[in-house]
């Protein structure tokens, strides 16, 4: 009965049944049966039906039993992943984890259990609990490394060097990027897995303010992503555009969207990058937030660009109001702020903090509501010469003292 089943042809309620009733272990009927999970999987993610899917990795149980257990691991990591496929679902997928978790433990899957466990981890991260995802990596990585199972400690390392990046422990997140590399050096890493330590190196080289090493990487991921047709491959060319924009390279960026890799993700999110770029070029700060305005979701929207880009906005203003105030010796702050078309609060809060970090010389009248620019004065060689010859005269006095006492000895 089983052979005779085509499960691309039955209806949702057939599926149902077909995968819930009790069937025979031999490889012919499992295998047809298994492609019936994964119809029944697509069909309740397109129906957006979380719940049916979570309840079927408990009804299917009995028939887990039937089968090898790498084949069991391959069905529930498939069944969570279609749960992940529809929105809204973070919590029931931590449920379910944990759920799954306990199971595994019950029946000693231990595979299985890291596996699910390292996802759980994963979504305690994108739900911002650190803490529990900090502390069940860290109970992970001291089970694996006993195992040595590369594969998954590369995957565990990887996803610590993100959690301490979230938490913008950058040291701690680049010796975590450190120890991935280490364990994928001794073993064959899949293309994906690859692209993403090439990612997270771009990231914190980006947050390093080494945008040239960023990119480098960002362009080595995007390839690997493009070539496997991952959606990813658009958030990368994106990191790409962002660090030759802080590379002071904006005029590049046209000619990385003209190209024949980058006109496969033509859209609003490169459409976004390919604003900021013109931004920046003209030194526009209206132009730069009406991008970030009209591109909010694919700008702000994303916490790597959205940090870099407020980095950028400050580097444009400074520059914008050094120009706007290089004419004047006194200066009302309201004029410099109607030029700009700020808040003259923000204005004023800008400029002191130009002048205490030595942008340029000036300070503020805030009784008269100006702002008073000194010209820089040129440094005088005289002194800097005369400290030189002191220090010259101190040692030569200090020698000769050094030997009328070696004199005075004998």
């Amino acid at each position: 009965l089983a052979m005779a089943f085509d499960p691309k042809t039955a209806d949702l309620g057939q599926l149902q049944a077909f995968v819930l009733a009790e069937g025979s272990s031999d490889a012919e009927a499992v295998k047809i049966k298994e492609n019936a999970i994964t119809e029944l999987s697509d069909r309740l993610v397109k129906a957006g039906d979380a719940k049916q899917l979570a309840g079927l990795l408990s009804q299917l149980r009995g028939f887990f039993n039937l089968i090898p257990k790498a084949k069991t691991a391959k069905i529930v990591r498939g069944i969570i992943d279609s749960i992940a496929k529809i929105p809204g679902s973070t919590q029931l997928q931590v449920d379910v984890c944990k759920e799954q978790v306990e199971w595994a433990k019950t029946e000693k899957r231990t595979f299985l259990r890291q596996r699910i466990e390292l996802r759980l981890a994963s979504l305690y991260l994108d739900s911002k609990n650190f803490q529990e995802a900090l502390v069940l990596i860290s109970s992970l990585l001291s089970e694996v490394k006993k195992l040595d199972d590369k594969l998954l400690l590369v995957d565990i390392h990887l996803l610590e060097s993100r959690a301490h990046h979230l938490l913008r422990n950058l040291a701690k997140s680049r010796a975590a990027l450190t120890s991935a590399r280490t364990a994928a050096n001794a073993i064959y890493v899949p293309l994906l897995l690859q692209a993403e330590i090439d990612c997270q190196s771009g990231t914190l080289s980006a947050e390093e303010r080494d945008y040239k090493t960023g990119f480098s990487y960002f362009f080595e991921a995007f390839e690997q992503s493009s070539s496997l047709g991952e959606p990813k491959a658009l958030d990368l060319l994106k990191y790409m555009l962002l660090c030759k924009i802080m590379m002071n390279d904006a005029g590049d960026v046209p000619g990385i969207i003209s190209s024949k890799a980058g006109l496969k993700y033509t859209g609003r999110g490169v459409d976004a990058m390919k604003a900021v770029a013109k931004a920046y070029q003209d030194r526009s700060l209206a132009a730069f937030q009406g991008a970030l305005s009209a591109y909010d979701a694919e700008l702000v929207g994303d916490p790597l660009i959205a940090t870099h880009l407020a980095s950028l906005y400050d580097t444009l203003l400074e520059q914008n109001l050094v120009r706007l105030i290089e004419p004047f010796s006194r200066v009302e702050i309201s004029h410099v702020a109607s030029l700009i078309s700020l808040p003259v609060e923000k204005v004023e809060t800008k400029l002191s903090q130009m002048i205490l970090d030595k942008k340029f010389s000036g300070t503020l009248d805030q009784g008269a509501g100006c702002l008073e620019v000194f010209e820089v004065a040129a440094q005088d060689g005289v002194y800097p010469v005369t400290l030189e010859v002191v220090e010259s005269m101190g040692r030569v006095v200090d020698t000769l003292f050094a030997r009328s006492q070696k004199l005075a000895a004998v």
